[in-house]
This record gives structure tokens, sequence and C-alpha cells, in this order.
């Protein structure tokens, strides 16, 4: 239950929560039909109305989509009350199913990728080049308890951004724009029960088998002890703040120690030498991610690799080697250089080179 004393969104406040989408012809609204989403929904409608029409500029198509997983009995019921009062509101809605096979494990995720990927074909068929979802200020604490409780570094503390590209997805096309992420969720619901809209609610969002639903319910207890909502969320800030001016200074370390190499994946080494840990390592880290063929690198991985090129440098090697995420990275001839790693012989090929040559298996049965 929000607390009582939760104030409703004001029309004022609502065109400053999509401030800056006016001019994208069509924006996709992520709807699921619990209480932030249809606030969402309910929250743009009401934005998309008060926009005065101008002759350089028409107002966003506004396009419905709910992703029906396929989970529960009751999604199906779901996503037609979304429909229902997506027309009410004078909206397009579309239903998007997961079909297929689920895995018994780590269901919460494949569902998060499926349900972007979704999401994404969907507003490229629409034209849409914005998701908005209903991301919330308690969304955003939970995610900064998420990832302190997996290690995270700075980047992954400054938790969800208001916009920044589809999880998953390769190009950055289309945008996900998160407009609620500063505000709670009991002021979403007090907005639903102002205007008199029924919402659903999803049982799994309390279900103890998902890690954010055990974190959420730690939440009042942390509340008590000064770590509300509202706290976690201004760390994230915080760390945001921190993240883009270390991220400035890698930008400009890449810059001074790539003069004159001629090569995007090498680096002065005794330049490299002198920086701060945290630029260092996400300078290798930037090279590592780009050049190697397997994607970004953890940073527990990352933090191994610079340990280990660090020691090299003190103790004057001259020449040291390590693979990572499919980089090669090389210390040598007073460069650190970062490539693609050649492919790994196969397992059968390592196998055939073991023992005389002469030597040969006893056939076996098919298996």
């Amino acid at each position: 239950m929000p607390p009582l004393e939760a104030d409703a969104i004001s029309a004022t406040e609502a065109k400053s929560l999509f401030s800056g989408l006016e001019r994208v012809p069509a924006l996709l609204l992520a709807v699921s039909g619990g209480p932030d989403s249809i606030a969402l929904m309910v929250l743009a409608a009401r934005w998309r109305k008060s926009l005065k029409p101008k002759s350089d500029l028409r107002k966003p198509d506004l396009i419905v989509a709910t992703v029906d997983h396929g989970l529960r009995p009751e999604s199906k019921r779901e996503a037609a009350n979304v429909a229902k009062l997506a027309r009410q509101l004078g909206l397009t809605h579309r239903t998007l199913r997961w079909t297929g096979a689920k895995p018994k494990t780590g269901l919460q995720q494949a569902a998060r990728q499926a349900r972007y990927g979704l999401l994404a074909d969907a507003a490229r068929k629409a034209g849409a080049s914005r998701i908005l979802t209903a991301h919330t200020l308690d969304d955003q604490a939970e995610t900064v308890l998420i990832r302190m409780s997996r290690g995270s570094g700075i980047t992954g503390l400054a938790a969800m951004a208001r916009e920044t590209r589809v999880p998953g997805s390769a190009t950055g096309d289309i945008k996900l724009v998160r407009p609620l992420l500063d505000i709670a969720k009991a002021r979403l619901i007090a907005t639903l029960r102002a205007e008199g809209v029924a919402f659903a609610d999803d049982p799994s969002n309390r279900d103890p088998r998902f890690t954010r639903a055990r974190l959420r319910g730690l939440m009042p207890q942390l509340a008590e002890e000064g770590l509300d909502a509202r706290r976690l969320a201004l760390l994230a800030r915080r760390l945001k703040r921190a993240d883009a001016a270390i991220e400035a200074a890698v930008d400009r370390a890449h810059t001074e120690l790539t003069a004159d190499l001629g090569a995007p994946g090498a680096y002065h080494a005794e330049g490299f030498a002198r920086l701060p840990a945290e630029i260092a390592l996400r300078l290798i880290g930037r090279a590592v991610s780009s050049l190697g063929d397997e994607g970004p690198v953890e940073l527990g991985k990352l933090e191994a690799l610079w340990q280990a090129l660090t020691v090299a440098q003190k103790s004057g090697t001259r020449w040291y080697r390590r693979s990572l995420a499919g980089a090669l990275v090389t210390l040598a001839k007073g460069k650190i250089t970062v490539e693609r790693a050649p492919p790994r012989r196969a397992a059968s090929l390592t196998k055939r080179r073991q023992g005389p040559a002469k030597t040969q298996a006893k056939p076996t049965k098919s298996r």
C-alpha cells in the first residue's frame, strides 16, 4: 500500500516528464497492465492531449504495446484490459506474444531479453524511434541494491539512465526512455486512484524465488535506517556524475597514449603505468570489448588483467601476453597492444596431437 500522503502527478508535472519528446514522430509505450505502466499510458495520453499543434510540428503518435509472456493464466486477460483502456484514451494498442519453450532456469532474464526484442521489433514496424518504459524511483533503488550484491563497479552502481540504447540491441536506432525514473511508485498509484483507473497486480513481483522481489521485501527495513528509495537513487545519480567524469578522463588518456602509434589498440606502456587504476582499467577494458569478439568484459577479470600488467611492468618484464574475452593483450617493446585473438583450436584437433601419430583409437559405438 502506498503512503496516504503520496501526491498525484499534476498536468504540469506530467508535461515536464515527457519534455524533449514533442518532436519525436512516434513513441511506443511498453504497458504490462501493472500500476506503473498503466500510469505511464494515462500520463502520456494526457501529455499528448495538452500539446498545442504547430504548423511545423504534429503531435507524436502513441502506440501501446503489451508483451504477453504466456507465463501466467491471467496475462491474456490483462493484455485485453490494457487494450480496452488504450482505446478509451484514443491510443493504438498491440499485443506481443513470447512464444516457444521457456527456460527452467534464468526465467526472468530470458523473459526480459524476449520482451525488449519484441518491443524493438514492434517499434521499428510502427516507425517509433523511442520505447517508453515505466521504471520508477523504486525500480532504480532496487537496481542499485542488486548491483551492489553482485559487486558492480561505479558504472553499474550508477544504475539506469533516463535514456539509453535498448538492452541487447546491436544498433542504436531505437532508444529506451524512462520518463518516470524520478517518480515514486506510490505517486503513480495515487494518480490512478485520483483518475479512477484500475490496474493489475502481478504476484511474481512478490515471489521470493526472484532476487528483485526479495530485495523489494527488504526496502521497508532499509528505509527505517535511512536507506530508502530516494537515498539509493541519489547515490546512483552521484555515481553517474562521477562515472561521466571518469569517462572523460579515459578519453583524454586514450588520445595521449595512442598518439603516433597508428593503431586503435596500442598504448605507450610507460604512460599506461602512470595512469590511476580506474582510468587504466577502463582504457584497457574499452579496447578488449571493441577488439575482442566476446563482448563486454567482467570487471573481476579485467582487474586481474590490469594487475598482471602492473606486476609485469614493475618487475621489468620485457614481454607478456594474455588473452581475455576474445582479445589478445601483449606487453612488448614499450607498448601494450590489444588485438583480436586467433580462433581457438577445436578440441578434436587438440586431442589428435596427443601421443604418437601412429596410435589409433579403438572404434566405439555411436551414442
